[in-house]
């Protein structure tokens, strides 16, 4: 997913189509005397409509598209034939996409599902032509409604990825190395801070043809939360993770104080991600001699199930796996 591809906040301008008139019209025909009003109704407008493509992992088609409109019912026509109804129009987003509301910020809906489809602007009605008027004391109505206006509103697109682990630490923690080598995800990888500007997906495959998500964000660094580094941008994509995974290179010079660091980052952000379950990964552990080993666990947090990992020599990833799977299944069990 290349960075400039990778979009995730888009504002759109949205209107409904209205609905078209009814008509106005009295039968007439050779032969047949009063004929009577036979006006037909108006077709509704058209809806706006968002639906959910698993195969979309980013905003990037409505970035340049700030002005959307559907299409305006017709009118109604004599021998109560009803108007054509508006088009609809169909936005397709990614899995995750939260629709907002520009002005009070308020929450519409989210699309989670392939195939979820849920009316954003629903369409004018369409007038009821005189038809619907007649009586025995007005047998020649000569009045029909108009359709009614569609609707306009500007609209925020916030996309927060679904994924079941997400990876969180420090620039060059080893995030997109882990994530490459369990995953066919190819993030950039270099040995500077910051490689990774843009979330990153990757599907891990485990025993018995299973599989789970893992997302893999940019780094944080502290003070994040006040803006440093990439900030807090990235963040919303974790809050659906069923699992934290938290990455510390076995190189840190303090690696309590590095994860205490990335939970404080965390709950300023959202104190409620430090409630989902959490593991540390201590990565690049291939460069330690064994007694820096040993010394190195005595230096593990109490409170969070820790496992030494290497992608290079792949030490300790299957049991990494083993244990993310046992977390997403008693998570599943919870709900």
């Amino acid at each position: 997913m290349a960075s400039s591809n990778f979009i995730d906040y888009v504002k759109i301008n949205v209107r409904s189509g209205a609905g078209g008139a009814g008509s106005l019209h009295f039968r007439r025909e050779k032969h047949v005397e009063k004929g009577g009003p036979d006006g037909g109704d108006g077709g509704r407008g058209g809806h706006v409509i968002l639906k959910g493509n698993a195969q979309l992992w980013t905003l990037l088609h409505l970035k340049y598209t700030k002005h959307i409109k559907a299409f305006d019912g017709k009118g109604g026509e004599g021998g109560r034939r009803t108007g054509a109804i508006g088009k609809d129009i169909i936005l397709e987003v990614p899995l995750g996409t939260i629709a907002k509301n520009a002005e009070t910020g308020e929450q519409l809906f989210e699309i989670t599902e392939d195939g979820q489809e849920i009316i954003l602007l629903r369409g004018g009605r369409g007038g009821m032509g005189n038809d619907h008027f007649k009586s025995a004391t007005n047998q020649t109505p000569q009045h029909a409604q108009p359709g009614e206006p569609g609707l306009e509103a500007w609209v925020i697109l916030e996309l927060k990825v679904l994924a079941d682990v997400g990876l969180v630490g420090f620039p060059n923690a080893g995030k997109s190395t882990l994530l490459s080598v369990v995953s066919a995800a190819r993030p950039e990888i270099a040995d500077y801070p910051f490689t990774t500007l843009v979330p990153n997906l990757g599907v891990v495959s485990y025993r018995d043809y299973k599989s789970f998500v893992m997302a893999d964000i940019p780094g944080i660094i502290e003070g994040a939360s006040q803006g440093k580094g990439l900030g807090l941008r990235f963040l919303r994509h974790i809050e659906r993770n069923s699992i934290l995974l938290f990455m510390v290179p076995a190189d840190s010079e303090d690696i309590n104080a590095e994860y205490e660091t990335l939970l404080q980052e965390l709950k300023i952000y959202n104190p409620s991600l430090l409630e989902k379950n959490r593991i540390l990964a201590i990565s690049k552990v291939d460069i330690l001699t064994d007694d820096e080993r040993t010394e190195l666990k005595k230096q593990l947090p109490a409170n969070i199930p820790s496992i030494l990992i290497s992608a290079i020599t792949q030490e300790g990833i299957e049991q990494l796996k083993d244990r993310i799977w046992d977390l997403i299944n008693s998570t599943l069990h919870v709900k």
